[in-house]
């Protein structure tokens, strides 16, 4: 039984993976902007916790990785909440994941959700300096963010997720992919042991793909790092 924290849970992708990990036994934590929108106590009953906190908002931010600490080391962090639009998809899809991660004690893994939008994401960093980013770059840096993480902390595993173009309130009714799919990989990546490659993949429906080059340059993984850095007077830990 693994202690797992999914943020971004209050419907679609988040709920849907939380509630899978909870059906098969582990004790999950769920993160919610708003608490109100969690009307069905059948869910609610069957979750370990419920932390809360607008990932738009640094401060914010700052506030749901207080709340997650006080349920202890998780074992796996799923970073699934995102948005599409400009400027707060930078925040959300980016900064958010970057500095949960810095706060947060490590965990035996890290699953940051991606998508094939990433693959036309711009590696000029000086628009998410400038909060000009597009959803596309948002995904393509926490993409690299994911990777980068791969191969810096020993003893954590982390890979990118990108689960398709599903009919979520965000995806829209006319999204093709399947539904029940886009978390199953997640869920997977979370709770199994015999994932190869262990660390460093981007995963789309428990398949490898190849990402964005400049995902795996180091050189430019490292220049994402500082900028966040620069950007939230947060530093990631050795």
């Amino acid at each position: 039984m693994a202690l797992i924290l999914v943020t971004g849970a209050s419907s679609g992708l988040g709920r849907n993976t939380a509630n899978a990990l909870a059906d098969d036994g582990h004790d999950v934590v769920v993160h919610v902007r708003n608490p109100d929108r969690l009307t069905d106590a059948g869910d609610t009953a069957r979750w370990k916790g419920v932390v809360t906190g607008d990932l738009a908002e640094l401060e914010e931010i700052h506030g749901v990785a207080r709340q997650a600490a006080e349920f202890g080391r998780f074992d796996v962090v799923i970073h699934n909440a995102g948005v599409l639009h400009s400027p707060e998809a930078i925040t959300v899809n980016t900064v958010a994941p970057y500095v949960l991660t810095a706060l947060m004690d490590k965990p035996a893994r890290l699953i940051y959700l991606s998508s094939s939008m990433h693959r036309t994401g711009s590696t000029d960093l000086r628009r998410l300096t400038d909060g000009i980013a597009s959803y596309d770059d948002s995904k393509l840096w926490v993409t690299t963010l994911a990777l980068a993480l791969a191969s810096r902390w020993e003893g954590t595993s982390s890979h990118a997720v990108d689960p398709g173009w599903v009919p979520t309130r965000m995806g829209g009714a006319g999204a093709s992919d399947d539904l029940v799919a886009g978390h199953q990989t997640q869920v997977w990546l979370a709770t199994h042991h015999d994932v190869t490659p262990g660390t460093g993949g981007y995963w789309y429906h428990q398949q490898t793909q190849t990402p964005h080059p400049a995902a795996q340059d180091e050189e430019f993984q490292a220049r994402l790092i500082r900028v966040l850095e620069s950007r939230t007077g947060v530093q990631l830990r050795p």
